[in-house]
C-alpha cells in the first residue's frame, strides 16, 4: 500500500527527499557524503572498492517494501509492505529526480568555508548509485530497467539484496556493477528472531539466492551486519555459508545503535571494532579467507 502523508514526512524529516509521482523512490544525502565534502574522511567503499564518496547517490526504488522487519534496521517497519501491488515510476524519472533532489540537498555547501569546492562541483554529477537506502531493491518491478538507465548514464551500481528474490536473481540479464546479499544469520532460528521473515520460507530463498551468486560476472559481496548478544556466534556455520557460496568479497559490519532501531535494541548490542575484528579473524580462518582491509571509521572488516 503507498505511504501515508505522514509516513512521507516523517521521512522528509529526517533527510530523505521522494522523488516520482507514486512516493515509492526516495534519495538521502549520506553521512560520508557530507564527510567528504569537508574532506574529514570517507566512506569504507571508497576505501575497499574506489567509490568515490562526495560522487555516490544513495538511493532506493522502494522505500516501504521489504520482505523483512529486521531488529537492527534504522527505519520505521512499521511501514513495511511485502507486496507492490500499485503503480510505479520509470527508471529514468526515478534517476532524474534523485539527482535533482540530492543537488538541492547539498546547496548549503556552497555558502560553507569548509567545503571542498571542487569536490562539490563534481558532486553535481554524482557516478555511482548505492541502491540501499531502505527497503529491498529487487520488489521494485523494474529493476533491470533502472540499472540499465544507471549504465546508459555512466553510473556504477551497488545493488543491496536481501535475498529473498531468488527468482529474480536467477533471471537477471542486467547485473549491478557489485551485487551485495546479507547475511545475518547462521541458521534458521537465529535468521527468524533478528530479521523477522514476513513471507514463508525466507531462510530457504536466502539461501537459494547465496547459491547463485558464483554464477554472476559482476563482483559479488556478502554483507554480515553484526549485532551483539544476537548473532555474533556459530562462526562455523557462517564460514561454510561463505564457502559454498564463494563471494568475491565478505564484508563484516557492526550494528550502528541509530534510527528506529534503538527502539528495538540497546546501545550495548553495537559491537566495538575488537569485536566485529576478532568474529572476522575466526569466520576467516574457518573458510579459507583473511582479512584484506578494515575501516574503523565504519567498524567493518572485509574478508578475500
Amino acid at each position: 500500500m503507498p505511504l501515508s502523508d505522514q509516513a512521507i514526512e516523517a521521512l522528509e524529516k529526517k533527510g530523505y527527499r521522494f522523488v516520482g509521482s507514486k512516493h515509492h523512490a526516495a534519495v538521502k544525502v549520506c553521512h560520508w557524503t557530507k564527510k567528504s565534502l569537508l574532506d574529514e574522511g570517507v566512506c569504507y567503499k571508497e576505501k575497499f572498492y574506489g567509490i568515490k564518496s562526495h560522487r555516490c547517490l544513495q538511493m532506493s526504488p522502494s522505500i516501504a517494501f521489504c520482505h523483512h522487519k529486521c531488529l537492527f534496521c534504522w527505519r520505521d517497519v512499521s511501514i513495511t509492505s511485502t507486496t507492490w501491488e500499485e503503480e510505479f515510476d520509470d527508471p529514468g524519472e526515478i534517476i532524474d529526480g534523485c539527482i535533482e533532489a540530492q543537488r538541492k540537498l547539498l546547496v548549503g555547501y556552497f555558502g560553507n568555508p569548509n567545503a571542498n569546492q571542487q569536490k562539490l562541483k563534481e558532486a553535481q554529477n554524482p557516478n555511482n548509485a548505492a541502491i540501499s537506502l531502505a527497503g529491498e531493491p529487487l520488489l521494485y518491478p523494474s529493476i533491470e530497467e533502472l540499472l540499465e538507465e544507471y549504465h546508459k548514464r555512466n553510473f556504477t551500481t551497488f545493488l543491496v539484496s536481501n535475498g529473498l528474490s531468488p527468482e529474480k536473481l536467477d533471471n537477471m540479464g542486467t547485473e549491478p556493477t557489485q551485487l551485495y546479499l546479507s547475511l545475518d544469520a547462521p541458521n534458521q532460528e537465529i535468521y527468524q528472531n533478528i530479521c523477522d521473515p514476513q513471507v514463508e520460507q525466507g531462510w530457504n530463498k536466502l539461501n537459494q539466492s547465496l547459491s547463485l551468486l558464483s554464477s554472476f560476472n559482476c563482483r559479488t559481496v556478502i554483507r554480515m551486519t553484526c549485532v551483539k548478544d544476537y548473532n555474533m556466534s556459530h562462526a562455523e556455520e557462517y564460514a561454510r555459508i561463505i564457502q559454498e557460496s564463494n563471494p568475491d568479497f565478505v564484508e563484516i559490519k557492526a550494528y550502528m545503535y541509530v534510527g528506529s532501531s534503538r527502539e528495538r535494541l540497546e546501545f550495548d548490542n553495537m559491537p566495538k571494532n575488537k569485536d566485529i575484528h576478532d568474529f572476522a579473524q575466526q569466520i576467516a580462518s574457518l573458510c579459507g579467507r583473511e582479512i584484506v582491509d578494515e575501516s574503523f571509521a565504519s567498524r567493518v572488516v572485509l574478508l578475500a
